[in-house]
């Protein structure tokens, strides 16, 4: 049977996003607060961003819910899940986080957990029915992980559930085929990172030439004809 692979775009930069969205690259969009912060948007974006995104073809848009308790997690993840039918509630995997996520998928909300870093973490989440787990690779190499080998055994953990690998934090198109090499299915990644993924240095210059045939071609063409 063939299995789904999807890409998403990291990032609340509005025109870089919805010009992937509308060239149909991607699935979905992903965010979190510091993204947010960074295109200068905030939570009280998230109505306006939800309907764009989603009116340019995204299918699945995620935002992250935050609080000191349980209770202040949901509270904020109620109002995350009425902007829509796309929408996936972020939460961080945390105890407090952990708790809130069980609660929602026990509801049946689209759920994903974010920042996961052990396999242990992605064996929970799968008992819990969340739909989805967040493993950030460059951070967890940064931390002298060897994040490609743990995110691995996460794929393992939930391998025949209902959860889902989305692998984050991926800085280069080669972190993505080293993920894929291991299983991962999902990934998410910076615009620049998406694009780069179609790129090669071979292609571009091939590519410049068949554009200068082309050209070539259509001038003596034109002088074939001329008077």
């Amino acid at each position: 049977m063939r299995r789904e692979r999807r890409r998403y775009v990291d990032s609340a930069q509005v025109d870089e996003v919805s010009e992937i969205l509308r060239d149909g690259l991607v699935h979905g969009v992903t965010t979190n607060p510091t993204i947010l912060e960074r295109a200068h948007r905030s939570a009280a974006n998230s109505s306006e961003l939800y309907a764009r995104w989603v009116s340019e073809g995204a299918q699945e848009v995620f935002f992250q819910a935050w609080g000191e308790n349980t209770q202040a997690l949901l509270r904020l993840a109620e109002g995350i899940l009425a902007l829509g039918p796309k929408v996936v509630v972020k939460v961080p995997a945390t105890r407090t986080g952990f708790a809130a996520a069980a609660n929602l998928s026990r509801d049946g909300a689209t759920v994903l957990l974010t920042a996961v870093y052990s396999p242990a973490q992605a064996l929970m989440a799968a008992s819990l029915g969340v739909r989805y787990i967040a493993p950030h690779l460059g951070r967890m190499q940064d931390s002298g992980l060897n994040g490609i080998a743990e995110i691995a055994a996460m794929t393992v953990m939930v391998a025949g559930t209902d959860t889902d690998v989305i692998a984050a934090s991926l800085r280069t198109p080669g972190a993505i085929v080293a993920l894929a090499e291991v299983g991962v299915r999902y990934f998410t990644a910076a615009p620049a990172v998406v694009l780069a993924v179609m790129q090669h240095t071979v292609i571009d210059s091939s590519s410049a030439e068949f554009e200068a045939a082309v050209f070539r071609g259509a001038v003596r063409g034109s002088g074939s004809v001329s008077p």
